[in-house]
């Protein structure tokens, strides 16, 4: 696979995380959203996309030492069904604080862990989507569904924000 070449201050360890438990309908939409970014862009090489489904801890090692973590996840904000939520840097912490995401446990604990041997990311960003439904159920619901592309394109200027350069597939063919 051909990797694009990064610009000089571009991150060098980066890792992009999809959590959720896809057989709970909504609750999945982290992974889904892993695997439109992996179908629709090409990343760099140095770029690890990573299902996490619904572990943490496994990953402990994976996630040390990163330039940039981006977590995709389903969040509770109270917001309306369907919206899509990006939190930056010092705002994670306050999103893990208050519990919003099924997963946040495991992943707090993990960054709370990385945090304290040292290798924590230099800068996290999540971006969520609040369920509509999180009954049994491979499929999503209509509505997050329909936000699928807003919470990618907030992944992807995430990743580009950093200097990371994202090239979408189909410009590849063109």
């Amino acid at each position: 696979m051909h990797a694009a070449t990064a610009s000089p201050d571009a991150p060098r360890r980066v890792a992009l995380l999809g959590v959720g438990n896809i057989l709970l309908s909504d609750e999945g939409v982290g992974v889904r959203l892993v695997e439109r970014i992996e179908a629709g862009y090409r990343l760099p090489e140095w770029v690890t996309v990573l299902d996490g489904g619904t572990c943490a801890m496994e990953m402990l090692e994976e996630l040390e030492n990163l330039d940039l973590l981006v977590i995709a996840d389903c969040v509770r904000t109270g917001r309306p069904p369907a919206s899509v939520v990006v939190l930056k840097d010092d705002d994670v912490p306050a999103f893990f604080r208050t519990k919003l995401s099924p997963h946040q446990v495991g992943l707090s604990d993990v960054l709370a862990t990385l945090h304290f041997t040292g290798r924590a990311p230099g800068r996290v960003v999540v971006v969520g989507v609040q369920p509509v439904s999180i009954d049994t159920g491979m499929a999503l619901t209509e509505a997050v569904a329909a936000a699928l592309p807003e919470a990618e394109a907030a992944i992807v200027s995430a990743l580009q924000n950093a200097g990371v350069p994202c090239t979408p597939r189909c410009a590849e063919a063109a």
